[in-house]
């Protein structure tokens, strides 16, 4: 079974920056989420 922590304030900020002309870059230790963030973002 798959557990997600929700991780509504950085899906926030990264919708919030979609449009800018930034390179986004998420960075944390391993298996922290950093995909399953950008999935999210994706989706």
């Amino acid at each position: 079974m798959l557990k997600f922590i929700p991780r509504d304030l950085y899906l926030q900020k990264l919708i919030t920056l979609k449009d800018k002309q930034l390179i986004k870059i998420v960075t944390g230790i391993r298996r922290c989420g950093k995909s399953t963030l950008f999935e999210l973002f994706k989706n």
